[in-house]
């Protein structure tokens, strides 16, 4: 199982947050998340937003570190992404 994480580079809500994927199902994104106990509230269309203080469990837990580019592309190339208003 490989997921990855974006830094937490994106403000909302008054802190600032990163998106957790995966290149391969949403199944396997949401096994994840469950592990750590990500709520599922935090999923939005085809991540799951993590806040920042949150980002070293994530990593420690497995997720692969990569960029915020990073992250579209994968999405992209998996068939997985959902862009807003579809």
């Amino acid at each position: 199982m490989t997921v990855y994480i974006d830094p937490p580079t994106w403000p909302g809500h008054g802190r600032m947050w990163s998106h957790l994927i995966s290149d391969v199902s949403f199944d396997e994104l949401h096994a994840f998340a469950e592990e750590l106990g990500v709520p599922s509230r935090a999923f939005e269309r085809d991540h799951y937003d993590i806040p920042s203080h949150r980002y070293a469990d994530v990593v420690a837990a497995g997720a692969v570190e990569v960029s915020s580019r990073e992250v579209v592309r994968l999405l992209t190339g998996s068939g997985l992404r959902r862009p807003k208003g579809r």
